[in-house]
């Protein structure tokens, strides 16, 4: 069984261009990470309103905008700030070492 507070290499800090969403998976769980204003963000990749890919959307403002509907997440907590979705998307820790960015599938609550 895995350890879910297991922080887990998935890529590196300088393969992550600004503002450009990049889909990883971890223990099977799709995640979108992003580099934006200074920070990385991890936000599960599949929208809450319609089973697509967050990280085929913009980014704007801390914010990832599904490219089907147009709903946007805020990337620090997950929560919609767009309909058509109501419902937030789970957020995850992120811990930079050296070149590595590191994911760990705990929430951040």
């Amino acid at each position: 069984m895995t350890d879910s507070s297991k922080f887990v290499r998935v890529c590196g800090l300088s393969e992550l261009e600004e503002d450009t969403p990049r889909r990883v998976e971890v223990d099977g769980t799709p995640i979108s990470v992003v580099k934006t204003e200074g920070e990385v963000f991890a936000i599960n990749d599949i929208c809450s309103h319609a089973n697509v890919s967050l990280s085929e959307g913009e980014v704007d403002d801390c914010h990832i905008e599904c490219w089907l509907h147009g709903s946007r997440f805020d990337l620090r907590s997950g929560k919609p700030d767009a309909l058509p979705a109501t419902r937030p998307v789970p957020v995850y820790p992120v811990k930079i070492e050296g070149d590595d960015v590191l994911v760990s599938l705990t929430q951040e609550s």
